[in-house]
């Protein structure tokens, strides 16, 4: 009898202790435990620009704290563009986790057949919540996030009265819903909206938290004190500065290279880096004040902090001023994680695409599923070891320009007019990639295997470029200044020279 008793007793423990009400405690309890994240994203900020990375002439405190306190990716790459607005398609990958053929390559639009980054983390419970730029259209940005404050619906802007809205549930952001325009600084307005998000935060469920800055892309526009700061600080010319490109790269005349004269001089190609940098720190001080307030909620210990930037900018770099290229300069571009169980301090040479974000966020937010869909590989074990998750990155741009690279050298292919020009370069000895090696017959046997390689990463990627064909086979894209309005043409180049008169030119 009494073990009969014992028995009842016991079962009626083990019922209790798995009910449906006991295990939706213990799921309660494992989603307080889940990490926020804060994804900070800058807009046409290169790699190597921040100070704790060994860029010494850049003021960046708060970037360099995000180093020492965790780790840093020297190696991810933005694939390319079918398009000048190359932060377009940038950020479509990033949302979709895709590469650059298998989405709308112009990223104007993405498919509703694509789950979104911050969709798959609002059906796992994340309250997601995006503020400042969103340049993929706005019906994906309905189908992605779940709240927002000051969106900015557009490619760029002037730095202030950029047209912003606020989140609508219906999803109308008609011309009369928008906010009225503000004279703050775009790194200060969506700082504030970031600051507010937090402050208001109530902790039921974790954050998904995207912070789109427009900064530091031009116009260069930032408060006189941070220009000033530059004053004291001796800027040098990159090691590959160039007055001019060497040979027609295929888009040499487009908006971003109006911003410098012809030939380039070294003093406004200082003056132009200096306004970068200051810009920079600029918004360096704005992400130091959201995470102050994270700090001040007791939020920051459960945190993961992820900076990066949509691409890089060449800023002087072989004679180029923008980013219609596939320098280093211009694909290379930061990475930093910080938060709870990352490493301190650690720097990690491992290759990864900025669309290897959406499975990493996925993975390092317990119960998120990554989507079928999704092509990137998680960078969660590079992270937390040695791993490494590929040997070789490729890039594009338009129908002229291929590259690809593996973990020393890198080979660009570029075709204009039926004219092709192989560069070679070994990214170790010659990282600003100054020394073509593809002419010289000691490379001959390496210069073969990078071609395969390219060759193969194409395929890969489901790029319909053939070498064996005139024109590589593909339909030749209108330079951005012959297709587009020529009113339109004519007020950016107006900008532009207004642009340089701000320096002094």
């Amino acid at each position: 009898m009494r073990s009969i008793k014992l028995f009842l007793l016991v079962l009626t423990v083990f019922t209790a202790c798995n009910s449906p009400k006991k295990q939706k405690q213990e799921e309660k309890i494992a989603d307080s435990k889940r990490p926020n994240i804060l994804f900070l994203f800058a807009d046409d900020q290169r790699d190597f620009t921040i100070n704790a990375l060994g860029n010494t002439e850049v003021i960046t405190p708060n970037l360099d704290s995000l180093v020492q306190t965790g780790t840093t990716f020297e190696n991810a790459y933005i694939m390319g563009a079918m398009n000048g607005a190359v932060c377009a398609p940038s950020r479509a990958m990033l949302m979709t986790g895709r590469a650059l053929f298998n989405i709308d390559p112009t990223g104007n639009t993405i498919d509703s057949a694509h789950t979104t980054m911050p969709k798959a983390m609002e059906k796992a419970g994340y309250t997601t919540h995006h503020i400042g730029k969103w340049h993929n259209g706005k019906e994906a940005f309905i189908n992605s996030f779940s709240g927002g404050k000051n969106i900015f619906f557009g490619g760029m802007h002037r730095q202030y009265n950029v047209p912003t809205f606020n989140y609508s549930v219906e999803g109308h952001y008609e011309a009369d819903k928008m906010n009225p325009h503000s004279p703050k600084h775009s790194s200060e307005l969506y700082a504030d909206a970031a600051i507010d998000f937090l402050n208001g935060y109530n902790g039921k469920d974790p954050f998904f938290t995207y912070v789109a800055f427009q900064a530091p892309h031009d116009p260069r526009e930032m408060p006189q004190e941070y220009l000033d700061m530059y004053d004291d600080v001796t800027v040098q010319l990159p090691p590959n500065f160039m007055p001019e490109h060497p040979f027609d790269n295929g888009e040499l005349d487009i908006r971003d290279e109006w911003l410098a004269g012809y030939p380039r001089t070294s003093e406004e190609v200082i003056a132009n880096i200096k306004a970068y940098y200051a810009m920079i720190t600029h918004l360096d001080a704005q992400i130091g004040r959201i995470i102050q307030t994270l700090k001040e909620k007791d939020l920051y210990e459960n945190t993961i902090i992820v900076f990066a930037g949509d691409n890089g900018l060449a800023v002087g770099q072989h004679g180029l001023l923008g980013k219609q290229n596939l320098y280093e300069h211009s694909i290379n571009v930061p990475l930093i994680f910080s938060g709870p169980d990352i490493p301190m301090g650690k720097k990690t040479s491992a290759l990864a695409y900025l669309s290897d974000l959406y499975p990493t966020f996925c993975e390092m937010g317990p119960g998120v599923e990554a989507p079928a869909t999704v092509e990137g590989a998680s960078l969660k074990e590079v992270i937390l070891s040695d791993a490494t998750v590929r040997d070789a990155t490729f890039h594009c741009y338009k129908n002229f320009q291929r590259a690809a690279r593996n973990d020393r050298y890198k080979i660009i292919k570029y075709n204009v007019d039926n004219t092709v020009t192989t560069q070679l370069f070994d990214l170790k000895e010659d990282p600003f990639e100054t020394k073509n090696l593809a002419n010289d017959m000691q490379f001959s046997e390496q210069l073969a295997t990078m071609e395969l390689l390219l060759k193969e990463q194409m395929i890969t990627y489901n790029d319909e470029a053939d070498f064996e064909k005139e024109g590589w086979g593909v339909p030749v894209l209108l330079a951005w200044k012959d297709k587009t309005n020529p009113e339109e043409v004519a007020h950016l180049r107006e900008l532009a020279k207004e642009e340089r008169k701000m320096r002094g030119f």
